[in-house]
């Protein structure tokens, strides 16, 4: 059976838009896109790295998808180009339709048929932003795993991975980390076994 492993880049005050670069996500009049690009360390790219082996699989929302759809299909041949054009993407969304644009996209209309492709799967489903995807799986059950990059930074303003909704308690066993050398705290942390 493969694991969600849900892989977030967030501030010190939990935002999550728009850590690539200035243009990226300006929902919201959010102006400090690319926050994170000045803060890339190789430690990050290996903590991403070790999900990401032959057998992993993307699992986004919609407007993750059309991010990155929109982005790396158009890079020059590089190693996270080629992953991200090779593997096969599930894109969770109740507003699209088949036929999906990337090459090796299939639609699922529900979380629910996360629950039923985590049985059918031996690779990991990897998720990257997808924050209200996330917050949904969350309260499902569903994520096994997250790693979480924290910048040292405070936006003030942005989307946030943990909104203010629900009142459930998820536990997570602390099962790596490591600091980089540009000072973000790269936590890895697996579903507490109850």
């Amino acid at each position: 059976m493969g694991k969600v492993v849900a892989m977030e880049q967030l501030t010190l005050d939990g935002v999550m838009q728009a850590p690539g670069h200035p243009e990226e996500d300006p929902r919201g009049g959010f102006r400090h896109g690319g926050w994170a690009a000045e803060r890339q360390d190789p430690a990050m790219q290996q903590a991403m790295g070790a999900r990401m082996s032959d057998a992993w699989a993307l699992l986004a929302g919609r407007v993750t998808y059309a991010r990155f759809f929109d982005y790396w299909p158009k890079q020059p041949p590089n190693p996270i180009t080629d992953a991200f054009n090779r593997v096969q993407k599930y894109v969770v969304s109740t507003t699209m339709t088949e036929p999906l644009p990337w090459k090796r996209s299939t639609l699922l209309a529900r979380t629910g048929a996360v629950a039923e492709l985590k049985l059918q799967k031996e690779e990991n489903l990897v998720v990257f932003g997808s924050g209200a995807l996330v917050r949904s799986l969350l309260r499902d059950g569903l994520v096994d795993e997250m790693v979480l990059m924290v910048h040292p930074i405070l936006l003030g303003s942005g989307f946030r991975l943990f909104a203010e909704e629900g009142d459930e308690l998820t536990a997570f066993d602390l099962v790596d980390s490591v600091t980089t050398g540009t000072g973000v705290f790269v936590g890895t942390y697996a579903l507490a076994k109850s």
